[in-house]
């Protein structure tokens, strides 16, 4: 699975799951800077009748309120990369069943070491 770092279309997402709205937007990326949102962050308020989407003429969510949120989403992922490395680096669910089968018939604990190599190789930073 790729995984990529919160764009400004994220923090919307997130901000409409926050606030109770339902807001859509056409976004030209990169976004960086206000001017880039102003510029490049078209928000979608209907459709005309040929179901062509009508953009609002300001945007709906503050260049404050995108880059505030955008910050805790970044932060939450770069504090995640852990996470996603290990997710890469274990043996698939097929993989582990067929360790745990064989270490139940020949007693011996290779899922167990598979599974504590990983998390070894990629410790959980502190505080997680």
């Amino acid at each position: 699975m790729i995984h990529i770092r919160p764009r400004v279309h994220d923090a919307i997402k997130s901000l409409n799951e926050k606030l109770g709205n339902n807001y859509d937007a056409d976004v030209l990326y990169p976004i960086e800077t206000e001017a880039e949102y102003l510029t490049n962050c078209r928000y979608v308020v209907g459709e005309d009748e040929n179901k062509n989407a009508l953009f609002s003429e300001t945007p709906q969510y503050t260049w404050d309120q995108i880059s505030t949120e955008l910050g805790l989403l970044r932060s939450d992922f770069d504090n995640k990369e852990y996470q996603r490395t290990r997710e890469v680096n274990y043996p698939s669910i097929q993989e582990q069943l067929d360790l745990q089968y064989w270490d139940k018939i020949n007693g011996t604990n290779t899922w167990q070491e598979a599974i504590s190599k990983v998390k070894s190789d990629t410790p959980k930073p502190e505080g997680d």
